[in-house]
């Protein structure tokens, strides 16, 4: 995948002056961070075998909290995202205990949750956007520091402590053990319950830091904010190398896939393609992946 990515860079650099320019290149940085969060998340619960469709609805529910937050309390800009990030980690609570204590499947769970996050976004804002927020909630992710806007430090940041934690953590290696065998990794002492549970929880969490960076950037809360994300970010996840039934793949890996995509959204644009064509590419990509992790699997068996 990386020389693929490195193909990617080189053919849209050579069709395109603008593609390589630092302005562009920051670009798809800051296009690219929201979508990270989320597939941080999504790496996780897929490592254990599940998967969370609620995602794209939580972050339209956080995105929204954080609009009513902010213009409730004009200037306090960390109650504004403290409250975006509540409502992601209950929101990823309640899918962990459906998950990890009722037994239903994960599928199911976060269908539901997606579902139910899509009204209560509505019910919130009254069925039209949160509009007439302060400068102050704009701030949260369009201010740069040393160069960089928050939102990227916040995913280099992300992706740093998430690579390392489940590499050099007894964490991650609960988490890659009860998605390789659950049985075997409760035998060995690990509460899966909790593993799946932790999971979830942190999905949502980093669903809502990333719902209230997105409104931010627009300074406004839309209620249909981050629809179809969760599709964005499973296909990060799985174009980077995890595998869909659990136990493989690795946060450099989501990394990797998510500028991949975002690197050919970026350039795309650029060459004027029309966006149900990219539609369609991104589509190849996703099953060629998996046709390949397939392939790769049946070959060491």
């Amino acid at each position: 995948m990386l020389i693929v990515m490195l193909l990617v860079i080189a053919f849209f650099s050579y069709r395109s002056l603008r593609f390589s320019s630092p302005e562009n290149l920051q670009s798809i940085l800051v296009a690219a961070a929201p979508f990270a969060l989320i597939a941080l998340g999504q790496t996780l619960v897929i490592l254990t075998g599940g998967i969370d469709l609620s995602v794209g609805s939580v972050i339209a529910v956080a995105g929204m909290t954080g609009a009513v937050v902010a213009k409730a309390n004009p200037g306090q800009v960390w109650l504004t995202v403290l409250a975006a990030m509540a409502v992601g980690l209950l929101a990823g609570a309640v899918n962990g205990v459906l998950v990890s204590r009722v037994d239903v499947p994960p599928f199911i769970a976060t269908l539901g949750m997606l579902t139910a996050g899509s009204g209560v976004a509505y019910v919130i804002g009254g069925g039209a956007p949160v509009n007439g927020l302060p400068a102050e909630f704009g701030r949260i992710a369009n201010t740069e520091v040393l160069g960089l806007q928050v939102p990227v430090i916040v995913m280099i940041l992300g992706i740093v402590a998430l690579g390392v934690a489940m590499r050099r953590t007894s964490y991650g290696m609960r988490v890659y053990a009860v998605g390789g065998n659950r049985v075997a990794a409760e035998i060995a002492g690990v509460n899966a319950r909790r593993t799946l549970f932790s999971v979830y929880a942190v999905s949502g969490l980093l669903a809502g830091l990333s719902g209230v960076m997105l409104a931010s950037r627009v300074i406004s809360g839309p209620p249909n904010l981050g629809q179809g994300y969760e599709l964005d970010a499973i296909a990060a996840v799985v174009i980077g190398g995890a595998s869909l039934m659990g136990g493989r793949g690795t946060v450099w890996g989501t990394a990797l896939g998510l500028l991949l995509i975002q690197t050919l959204n970026n350039g795309l644009d650029l060459l004027l393609v029309p966006t149900y064509w990219q539609d369609v590419i991104k589509g190849v990509l996703i099953v060629a992946a998996v046709a390949v992790d397939v392939w790769s699997v049946k070959r060491r068996a």
